[in-house]
């Protein structure tokens, strides 16, 4: 969980009892101004007023700052439905990439479909590297996957794999295998992941299903 600021913890504080800024500045003996200016990060309080502060409203200042673990995580309420003919197509010579639900704006998880076009290590070149951690889903055909630390595995339909995404890896065609579909989810926004595709991109808005449906060898070509 990210490092939640003073100003975040004392709003919690203010809104979990119901006060006004104007209540709590009575509790407390802070001016609303200086309790205004601190939940808005732009300014902080001194040990000094912090021992006041929990003073005043009960609190040690251990379970003041103990807030930031026990708060439950806020509702965003967000959603998107990912369809293929809405994607974002980012195409490279080793995959053809569709990144779904790109209308959400700095989501924790990136989900892509990707289609594997590389069968060797050599045409593949340097393994790729970037923020996070993965889930990879083998929805049709067969990747050998290749990563820094540990030997190849071979993957089939219906089989899946989690890894460290700052370790060296990368998919390939299985032998025997035309192509093969992954479901890909990182843990990294797109901000991230697509300047770090360690190769040239072109990227297409795509314009139907038919174009766009990853089984389709046209997708891709």
């Amino acid at each position: 969980m990210p490092h939640q600021t003073l100003g975040q913890l004392i709003r919690r504080v203010r809104l979990r009892n119901g006060w006004t800024l104007k209540e709590m500045s009575d509790r407390s003996g802070i001016p609303v101004s200086t309790l205004s200016k601190v939940e808005h990060d732009r300014l902080t309080l001194t040990y000094d007023k912090l021992q006041q502060l929990g003073d005043r409203l009960g609190m040690p200042m251990s379970e003041l700052f103990a807030e930031a673990d026990d708060a439950a995580p806020a509702v965003t309420a967000r959603r998107s439905v990912g369809r293929v003919d809405e994607s974002l197509r980012v195409e490279t010579g080793r995959y053809d990439y569709l990144y779904l639900c790109t209308e959400l704006r700095r989501k924790a998880m990136m989900p892509l479909l990707i289609r594997v076009k590389t069968r060797s290590l050599e045409e593949f070149g340097e393994l790729s590297r970037h923020p996070g951690e993965e889930f990879v889903f083998v929805v049709s055909g067969a990747i050998d996957v290749h990563t820094e630390f540990y030997d190849p595995v071979r993957l089939v339909e219906g089989e899946s794999i989690y890894l460290d995404s700052t370790m060296g890896h990368g998919f390939l065609l299985a032998e025997g295998h035309d192509e093969a579909l992954v479901v890909n989810v990182a843990s990294a926004q797109a901000d991230e992941l697509i300047p770090l595709l360690n190769e040239p991109a072109s990227r297409s808005r795509l314009r139907s299903r038919a174009q766009g449906h990853p089984h389709s060898r046209s997708a891709a070509e």
